[in-house]
């Protein structure tokens, strides 16, 4: 249950970051140079798929991103800004490591964000009855 509250608690944390911070990412800096990295490269999903699976990201948010309530929170689909997920990646705030420029590069962080934005959007749940 203690993993549970955290993995939501982390969850939440990072929905309202997002929402809150926006464009100017979780550093409540300028998000220009981020934001620019984003555009002026192209994100390859494959890559992004390959690399995903090399760092290990799978065994916390799943083969498709899609999380676990007792290991890591969704990444997406939709994922959350790219400022947000690079700021995140780079300087996370629970349980995940750090994994800096000398680890993951801009280009492999731009593509394992494309890999994310590729994935399809689960379906629709129905309300429950009770």
């Amino acid at each position: 249950m203690k993993n549970f509250r955290a993995c939501c608690f982390a969850s939440l944390v990072m929905f309202a970051m997002a929402l809150f911070f926006g464009p100017t990412g979780m550093s409540g800096q300028n998000a220009a140079p981020a934001s620019k990295a984003a555009e002026a490269l192209a994100g390859n999903a494959e890559n992004g798929k390959r690399i995903f699976t090399k760092y290990g990201c799978y065994e916390c948010h799943g083969r498709e991103g899609q999380g676990s309530t007792m290991t890591g929170p969704r990444l997406g689909p939709p994922p959350i800004p790219f400022e947000v997920f690079a700021s995140y990646v780079r300087k996370p705030m629970r349980e995940m490591p750090p994994y800096t420029a000398k680890v993951v590069s801009d280009q492999e962080l731009v593509d394992i964000y494309a890999f994310l934005q590729s994935r399809p959007h689960p379906p629709a749940t129905k309300p429950s009855p009770f």
